[in-house]
């Protein structure tokens, strides 16, 4: 693991100083992305440079890469699913800011003034998780249990509104003859 960071910045003095701040953090210094992982070994490279937009907000061009251990949802084996991102930040000092921010920046709290790398580098890693983890090129058919065959349904397929159209016309053929 490589560390060319502080663990917490002042973005705004970063900004100031056009700062660049990178290197590689472990996944298990990340606790909400590890919970998620189907191994904790493994790290994220990132890249935090820091500017002024011509409104005087601290943002900071965030790019950031990984190969994150998923556990597939159908086959349940573990694959890993590569991230790379870039991302534009405002660091912004209170919630109320967000409203006024332009659409092109995404926002980040600075807490009591300061930053936090880490934090923002995994908040980056699990927006680009995807909500269900498959491995990629993965057979979608079913198979029966130690078949080479794809299961066949024995009983038919239910359809729960297959009579709601009879139903509907049925109801509104009697409103029409109270009518």
């Amino acid at each position: 693991m490589s560390r060319e960071f502080p663990d917490w910045i002042n973005p705004w003095k970063a900004a100031e100083g056009k700062r660049v701040f990178g290197g590689s953090i472990g996944f298990d210094r990340m606790p909400r992305l590890a919970d998620l992982l189907a191994e904790s070994h493994g790290e994220a490279r990132f890249t935090a440079a820091f500017s002024s937009d011509g409104e005087g907000r601290a943002i900071v061009l965030l790019t950031v890469e990984a190969e994150l251990p998923l556990t597939c949802q159908v086959s349940f084996e573990t694959y890993l699913h590569r991230v790379r991102s870039a991302s534009r930040l405002a660091v912004l000092q209170d919630a109320a800011e967000e409203q006024r921010l332009p659409e092109h920046y995404e926002p980040t709290l600075a807490v009591e003034g300061r930053l936090e790398l880490v934090q923002i580098v995994e908040d980056e890693l699990l927006l680009n998780m995807p909500q269900v983890p498959r491995k990629p090129g993965l057979d979608w058919t079913v198979h029966e249990s130690g078949g080479d065959k794809p299961a066949v349904r024995s009983e038919p397929r239910q359809k729960p509104f297959a009579g709601l159209r009879a139903m509907l016309t049925r109801e509104a053929k009697q409103k029409s003859e109270s009518s």
